[in-house]
């Protein structure tokens, strides 16, 4: 066996017993079937909440099979500009936060008011929501090991990790909201909040796949590890919509409470991840237009499916 093929062996054998990071995981899987349960119960129509999962299931799986998709110019590819990357990165969040505007806290706003009569009581169980979304994330933050830029390492067992993975790991903790998003987005059986979601989800994520596999190649990995690796970052995508419909169970208000977290999700990651990411270069201006211009395909597409 190869000193590479020990390290990369010794990396995953790290993560597996970090004893924070695999609980947070197994919790994660048991709140999701727990969720899915509660979901099923409260729909009593069986065939109707097959449909809702299958669509949820299918929005995840594109997200996640876009980021495959991202990562296989790193079978040709051993880096790519620093520029180019921040545009990229810079768009991703402009499709994020258009989607969680118009596809997320719009159509939760509109169901809050609808289902209690009331603007001011609508909004805040919205704003609520977004609280509890931001504090999920906050959580998940301070128990899985990644890496930011500026601000450093964070995380139980961040210094038993190189850089490299453990922005692998940031890819991947900012891939769970994403996929909540789309899950919620499909919940009611909605095309016209599921779709723009998930479209919007999947384009952006192809930069993001890209930028992991790119960054193991960087670290000496080969081709193809580096695609699967990369790959298999999107597998949250699939986990968060699973968690995201179950998020919308159990009562009525559970709806827009359920976009609101998705939405005070994503919105934590652009301010708190992926934006500092594509300012730390030099290249705010270029970063900024990427972003404007996400942002702008996402409302048009918005507009065009919802």
């Amino acid at each position: 066996m190869s000193v590479r093929e020990e390290t990369e062996r010794s990396v995953w054998r790290r993560l597996l017993v970090a004893h924070p990071l695999a609980s947070a995981i197994i919790l994660l899987c048991a709140l999701t079937l727990a969720a899915l349960l509660a979901q099923g119960l409260q729909y009593g129509d069986t065939e109707k909440f097959g449909k809702i999962l299958l669509m949820a299931t299918i929005g995840g799986t594109v997200a996640f099979l876009a980021t495959a998709v991202g990562t296989l110019p790193a079978f040709l590819l051993h880096r790519i500009p620093q520029q180019v990357e921040d545009i990229m990165l810079g768009f991703s969040a402009g499709m994020m936060l258009s989607a969680t505007a118009f596809s997320l806290l719009l159509p939760g706003l509109r169901a809050g008011v609808d289902m209690t009569g009331n603007t001011w009581v609508g909004s805040l169980i919205v704003v609520f929501g977004m609280f509890l979304g931001v504090f999920l994330m906050q959580g998940l933050e301070h128990i899985m090991p990644h890496r930011h830029e500026i601000t450093g390492v964070f995380g139980k067992g961040s210094t038993r990790f190189n850089r490299v993975w453990l922005f692998v790991f940031a890819i991947t903790l900012h891939n769970l909201p994403e996929g909540m998003a789309i899950g919620v987005g499909f919940s009611r059986g909605d095309v016209s909040v599921g779709l723009p979601l998930t479209i919007a989800i999947a384009l952006q994520d192809i930069p993001e796949g890209l930028a992991v596999a790119i960054a193991l190649r960087g670290v000496g990995m080969n081709a193809l590890k580096a695609v699967m690796i990369g790959s298999l970052t999107g597998a949250m995508e699939l986990l968060g919509a699973l968690l995201g419909v179950g998020l919308t169970g159990g009562f009525a208000l559970s709806y827009p409470i359920g976009l609101g977290v998705a939405g005070g999700a994503m919105l934590f990651v652009v301010s708190h991840e992926v934006i500092p990411e594509t300012h730390r270069n030099g290249h705010q201006t270029l970063a900024t237009i990427g972003l404007i211009a996400g942002f702008a395909l996402m409302m048009i597409l918005d507009t065009m499916l919802g």
